[in-house]
């Protein structure tokens, strides 16, 4: 009976893989499992303890150990955490894995050492995860001799279960989480253990696996939150205001004299963006006790709701994040864009975690019209560790190229529809490329060059020049009206072709550049020849208002000329249908065309209401709130912090010239700000400028780092000088 079963168990484990493991494993390790009720844990939302005791003739100096799992984990060693929701949501590719890589050597002791690990199995694909089928763990650290396998003791995790609806909405693999004190295993990271039994050893259906290529979580701590009870939804609820929208998990002590009560624990973005995301209930045992829930949830407050009887003694948070400094730093005398900066900051970073996210809390997923923008403010918001997020999402993107040379996104995870216009966003001028010349990282556009070209492939150009219309899976050319979406999809056709030219020399691919620049001549001929109209540009079919985006895209990718550039103003002055996505490359498009001024003041007009709301700390999706916002209205889109990347690359004038900032621009533009200091971390160095003005005597300031030079054109200077590095002084 015991051979029949284990049989079972492989023809289950192969019958679930996924890819075929025949590939060399970083870590030989077996992947283990627990077995509930004569079956393997394939329920969603399974939470799984697993203990192991080892005892070591002396604490190594180095331990290394490589954890693999499906979908979560927290490991301790001798009670103290080592790791607080380890691994990555899975697909680096499709049916493949990442793994970490841990020092325990910091944690281990001579003598007896005790390894405790509980494993979260999401269950479930979601927009930024591809479920393997099965909760599973491998784990190997060759330095103690330490694997996963049978002589690990696991059991299924009673306390935790699946909170009430709302349940969360189909985008999120993760689920809301019940934890009921009552059932709680107290101590089974350290004492005795009861209930356990040898862990079951499976074929993984894991998969490939690539090592985790960004760092572990910034852990904040636990801060105590001031609460006080309003009554929301007719229901009285303690609210504890958070400092700002955070990545955090509800740290509260409560005290319940018989315990078995339920108490549910939400922040005030459970419906952010309608579709519901992700809270948690927890069931109270007798006494005073302290519950911190695993998993995160996002907002700018925590709403708590007990039955009588439960008396709420603190609320407390810990806020998570991804590990980076907010090393970028700017301040004015305009505290519009002092807000708005903040606000920027505050939405990028709580949209950053596993990947870039369009929003934290509806769905968490890797939309590419957004990474395309987040990516470029990060540039000049964090350190230089944020360019590692940007790089996996880069490979994650290529890695997901269907068969037939299409992109989708987003990706990892269930979606499987392509977007056209954000695909060649992604891998254009303002994707794949400006990444590479804000870090110099030539091996990810290696990697990357042939996914472009062959999703350029798959483009054609009809006679009058312009792309053929290619529907997608899902037409998007922006939120809103009036989308002249044929000259839409043709200008970031342009873009990405520009950006291939200069891919395909890095990469020796030569022959392909006369190909690539004939298009854009042939797409540049019908935007003047066919779609010019003396009054801006429209498609001869398209029938609704003149389109303000296609003719920011038209400036920005240098298809306009200059004698455009009149007439085109008129349509940015009258027209205003461009979503907070695409107005960046509008108020791009008015520095370009030499109206900085109105660039300014349109901005200041669309988003002043977002930017000087009293209540959200972060930019919303649409121009309204919620319901009155585009696909849903969330409040935490960082697409919209888009004028962040105008202000350094357009106000201040800072570029890179050669790839990582090997040669740089400083050109300000004058008449906007009257005194203002900026800077930014780059790969190469500290970047900064500032400038003051006194008595009519303006004194500008700027930092150029070791190794690198900067072409700097100051206004009223009339010429342009190249600096080296030092910091450096001019008075005009």
């Amino acid at each position: 009976m015991r051979r029949l079963f284990i049989f079972l168990i492989l023809a289950v484990s192969m019958a679930l893989t996924s890819c075929e493991n025949t590939q060399e494993y970083v870590l030989n390790g077996e992947a283990i499992t627990v077995q509930d009720a004569d079956t393997l844990c394939t329920v969603p939302n399974q939470w799984i303890a697993f203990r192991k005791d080892i005892s070591l003739k002396k604490a190594p100096s180095r331990a290394n150990a490589l954890i693999a799992a499906d979908s979560k984990y927290w490991l301790w060693i001798n009670g103290e955490p080592v790791v607080s929701e380890g691994s990555l949501k899975r697909g680096p590719k499709p049916g493949c894995s990442y793994y970490d890589e841990i020092d325990l050597a910091p944690y281990l002791r001579k003598g007896e050492n005790k390894i405790a690990l509980l494993l979260w199995y999401f269950g479930k694909s979601g927009f930024s995860h591809e479920d393997s089928g099965m909760a599973q763990l491998i784990l190997e650290c060759p330095a103690i001799h330490l694997s996963s396998d049978s002589t690990w003791l696991c059991r299924v995790h009673p306390a935790f279960g699946t909170a009430g609806d709302p349940q969360p909405n189909y985008r999120l693999s993760e689920s809301s989480i019940l934890f009921d004190a009552g059932k709680d295993i107290p101590g089974w990271q350290t004492g005795e253990i009861e209930g356990f039994y040898p862990a079951v050893v499976i074929r993984s259906t894991l998969g490939e696996l690539e090592k985790r290529p960004i760092p572990q979580w910034k852990d904040f701590g636990v801060k105590e939150a001031e609460f006080e009870y309003r009554e929301i939804d007719g229901v009285q609820t303690a609210v504890a205001e958070l400092p700002y929208n955070m990545q955090m998990v509800p740290v509260v002590t409560l005290y319940d004299a018989e315990g078995g009560s339920p108490v549910k624990i939400q922040t005030n973005h459970l419906y952010g963006g309608s579709a519901p995301g992700i809270h948690c209930e927890y069931i109270t045992k007798p006494g005073e006790q302290v519950y911190e829930n695993p998993g995160w949830m996002s907002g700018e407050e925590l709403q708590i709701i007990a039955p009588e009887g439960v008396e709420i003694r603190k609320v407390a948070y810990r806020e998570t994040g991804y590990d980076t400094e907010f090393a970028g730093k700017f301040s004015c005398d305009d505290d519009f864009f002092n807000k708005f900066w903040h606000k920027g900051l505050r939405t990028l970073y709580v949209n950053m975690r596993d990947t870039y996210y369009d929003c934290p809390d509806r769905e968490r997923a890797q939309w590419w019209g957004d990474v395309t923008l987040l990516s470029e403010e990060c540039n000049f918001a964090f350190d230089t560790k944020a360019h590692l997020l940007t790089r996996k999402g880069i490979r994650e993107l290529c890695n997901w190229q269907r068969e037939d040379g299409s992109l989708h996104s987003p990706v990892p995870g269930s979606y499987k529809s392509e977007l056209p216009a954000q695909m060649l966003a992604s891998v254009g001028r303002y994707g794949f490329w400006n990444y590479y010349m804000n870090t110099g990282d030539i091996e990810t556009i290696k990697y990357a060059y042939p996914a472009v070209k062959r999703y350029l492939d798959v483009w054609n150009l009809e006679e009058n020049g312009l792309t053929a219309l290619r529907a997608g899976g899902w037409n998007w050319g922006d939120w809103g009206d009036n989308k002249d979406i044929r000259l839409i999809q043709a200008a970031w056709y342009y873009m990405a072709l520009d950006a291939a030219c200069r891919m395909a020399e890095l990469c020796n691919d030569i022959d392909a550049i006369p190909l690539y620049r004939e298009k854009m001549e042939r797409i540049k001929s019908g935007f003047n020849n066919v779609c010019w109209t003396g009054a801006g540009y429209r498609f001869p079919e398209y029938e609704g208002l003149t389109d303000d985006r296609v003719q920011a895209l038209a400036v920005v990718s240098g298809i306009a000329p200059e004698e455009y550039y009149p007439a085109i103003f008129e349509v940015f002055k009258d027209e205003e249908h461009a979503s907070p996505y695409m107005e960046k490359y509008v108020m791009e498009a008015l520095f370009r065309i030499g109206q900085s001024g109105y660039a300014v003041e349109r901005c200041r007009k669309r988003f002043s209401d977002m930017v000087l709301d009293p209540y959200y700390t972060t930019l919303w999706e649409g121009w309204g709130i919620l319901g009155k916002g585009f696909g849903g209205g969330t409040t935490n889109h960082a697409w919209s912090g888009g004028t962040m990347i105008v202000l350094v690359r357009n106000l201040f004038g800072i570029n890179p010239l050669e790839a990582g900032y090997r040669k740089f621009s400083i050109a300000p533009v004058d008449g906007i700000f009257g005194n203002y200091e900026f800077s930014m971390e780059t790969v190469a160095g500290t970047i900064s400028l500032s400038r003051r003005e006194i008595d009519g005597k303006v004194t500008w300031t700027f930092d150029v780092p070791k190794g690198t030079s900067a072409l700097v054109t100051l206004p009223g200077s009339g010429k342009e000088v190249t600096y080296r590095a030092g910091r450096h002084k001019c008075t005009i």
